[in-house]
């Protein structure tokens, strides 16, 4: 019998202020009673804010912590209207600048790649995967900062290639604000083209490209 995992995704005074703080992002809901009282009571947000942690944390899928508390279906369509209403947008905001307050991004030295994962739901956003025969997947292009913190991500067609991939990406810094002058972008031969090249200088960000290894 399958069973959901039940440790902490994260202690106990970690996650009451993010909670306290998601609560208040939260839009107001019109409760309207059905009229013969037989409808489904709603999941509390709580239990699916937590849930959801877990599947961050962990990095399982949403089946593996469902329960008789909350289904796959629930966190999903609860995910997608928290997303729609933008309250994890402006989550991800705030908790990027309270690090940057109490620890500091590390913006002189900027790095940004891409990945390639499934998507067998599909969605707007999907393609054909150039490493999995084909099949729906997406590419994430994802920018950190020296210390490995993420400032942003941009998700496009797992067929789409890097390079045009990178505009976009940077374009999170935009709203840090200060920014040293001039940044150093790390990237890999993945980028190494006309797009990347002319990028750069438009920004005047200095890049630097890995070498592979011997």
């Amino acid at each position: 019998m399958r069973r959901s995992i039940s440790m902490p995704a994260l202690r106990k005074y970690i996650i009451e202020p993010i909670w306290e703080q998601f609560v208040a992002l939260l839009p107001e809901r019109n409760v309207v009673d059905h009229p013969l009282g037989c409808h489904r009571t709603r999941i509390p947000d709580r239990v699916v804010f937590e849930k959801l942690v877990q599947i961050l944390v962990f990095g399982c899928a949403y089946w593996r912590i469902a329960d008789h508390t909350c289904s796959a279906t629930t966190l999903r369509r609860r995910r997608d209207e928290w997303i729609e209403a933008g309250v994890m947008e402006r989550l991800e905001e705030i908790a990027r600048e309270a690090y940057d307050r109490t620890i500091g991004l590390d913006l002189s030295d900027v790095a940004v790649d891409c990945c390639i994962t499934k998507a067998p739901c599909g969605g707007e956003k999907a393609g054909k995967s150039p490493v999995d025969r084909g099949k729906q997947g997406l590419k994430r292009s994802m920018m950190v900062d020296g210390k490995g913190i993420p400032l942003g991500v941009v998700a496009a067609g797992a067929n789409r290639h890097d390079s045009p991939l990178l505009a976009p990406t940077l374009d999170a810094l935009r709203t840090l604000g200060g920014l040293p002058e001039p940044v150093s972008v790390h990237l890999d031969r993945g980028y190494d083209s006309f797009v990347t090249r002319r990028l750069r200088s438009h920004r005047r960000t200095r890049g630097r490209r890995a070498r592979a290894s011997s």
